[in-house]
């Protein structure tokens, strides 16, 4: 920077001092003018430079503090991607630990209410229903409507599993595995259900009877 300044005041200089005294010096006189101006000029811009330093050591340490600066840089990025890393495997434990959760707090409880109300395919059901039931905040398996709101049946209780399994089957009976005909099953057919002392955990799906006060019990409140 200093060279090239100094190369502009000799150039501007010479210039000058051309176009004024060109026609009065002679050729070494004008070479020896300009080797002093150069001289002159070279000492001035030493003098100013002299309280910062030798200009090959600023040069160095300019170029070392770059250098250092593009080293902390990448040191940087690979702290961030370290911290990348962590986070993902974080995120990658909790889903885990959440995918184990659901297994055993919604996946299971539900192919076993398939089951124990005498699905015809459990697994199915499952699937056919799993959206309707999701992990809560607390833990446990929340019903849900299609708005995904947690449903509550007339008592102002959550809906539970078994529930939300006898409900399903209730309503499309063609999942229920078929029971034997008996006398029992063909009387309270044809005749008038009796909900006194109605215990919805006694019911068995796989009779007609049995679906047929469950949907009464749902009309009347009783759910």
């Amino acid at each position: 920077m200093a060279d090239e300044t100094l190369a502009e005041a000799v150039t501007e200089t010479a210039d000058q001092t051309t176009t004024q005294e060109s026609k009065t010096y002679t050729e070494d006189e004008f070479n020896s003018h300009m080797a002093g101006l150069k001289k002159s000029l070279t000492a001035k811009f030493e003098k100013q430079l002299a309280d910062l330093g030798d200009l090959g050591e600023l040069k160095s340490l300019k170029a070392t503090a770059e250098k250092q600066k593009q080293e902390e840089a990448i040191k940087r990025g690979e702290f961030e991607k370290i911290l990348q890393d962590m986070a993902a495997k974080k995120d990658a434990e909790i889903q885990e630990k959440n995918r184990v959760i659901e297994e055993f707090t919604v996946n299971q409880p539900l192919l076993n209410a398939s089951a124990q109300f005498k699905a015809v395919n459990p697994q199915q059901v499952v699937q056919l229903i799993r959206n309707q039931v999701r992990l809560g905040e607390s833990g446990q398996a929340e019903v849900i409507d299609d708005s995904g709101t947690q449903r509550y049946d007339s008592k102002g209780n959550p809906v539970t599993v078994n529930q939300l399994v006898q409900e399903f089957l209730a309503s499309n009976p063609h999942f229920v595995a078929a029971a034997p005909s008996t006398s029992n099953t063909k009387s309270a057919m044809n005749g008038s259900s009796n909900l006194d002392g109605f215990d919805i955990a006694k019911l068995d799906l796989t009779k007609a009877s049995d679906r047929k006060l469950y949907q009464e019990a749902r009309m009347k409140g009783l759910l």
